[in-house]
């Protein structure tokens, strides 16, 4: 049992090496061309995140939704979040709350498979356009007023031929929070 395991320990990652070193190979031969480079956005402009509050005005004590819309420029895919292949990186929205607030979770949408060409089986991505939900909570200590919470939207952009680097880039919303309803 125990040379089982570690073999398929070792088969795991020699596949995850190898894709590895398909993706790095097609890389290579994209920016490897003449002038193809340049024609490569910048991976942290693939995507616009857009994050929108409901309701409008927050109560203390109360739970709100916090909907990041992203928008990924077209002949772009991103894997989802719960990618089909282990060595992928996942499409991941990350909150960085402050004091008062607290996560109750995230819900993404599931992928697309999309057969690429660098893939013996479709893989499953994000195109065009999808929506992240966080459901967060105003604590009864949460900051009167309008209160920014940060976020972070981290993934990784692909065409049919290239992978470019992961990036994180910043999804800021700002919630309006007014004292919560007094109970007897």
């Amino acid at each position: 049992m125990r040379m089982r395991t570690t073999k398929s320990w070792h088969v795991g990652v020699a596949r995850a090496f190898g894709a590895f070193c398909l993706l790095l190979i097609c890389a290579v031969m994209v920016f490897a061309q003449p002038g193809r480079a340049q024609e490569l956005p910048s991976p942290s402009k693939i995507a616009t995140p857009k994050a929108q509050v409901s309701p409008a005005k927050v109560a203390r004590g109360s739970t709100f939704n916090v909907a990041v819309g992203v928008g990924i420029m077209a002949g772009f895919h991103m894997n989802a979040h719960k990618p089909s292949e282990d060595y992928l990186i996942p499409t991941e929205l990350t909150a960085k709350l402050p004091a008062g607030f607290k996560e109750m979770g995230t819900v993404y949408p599931p992928g697309v498979a999309k057969k690429l060409s660098f893939t013996d089986k479709p893989l499953l991505v994000y195109t065009g356009k999808f929506t992240v939900q966080a459901k967060l909570t105003a604590e009864a200590n949460a900051p009167l007023g309008k209160v920014k919470l940060p976020f972070t939207l981290q993934y990784q952009a692909c065409n049919d031929a290239v992978c470019l680097p992961p990036v994180k880039i910043p999804v800021d919303v700002t919630v309006d929070i007014v004292p919560g309803s007094k109970t007897k």
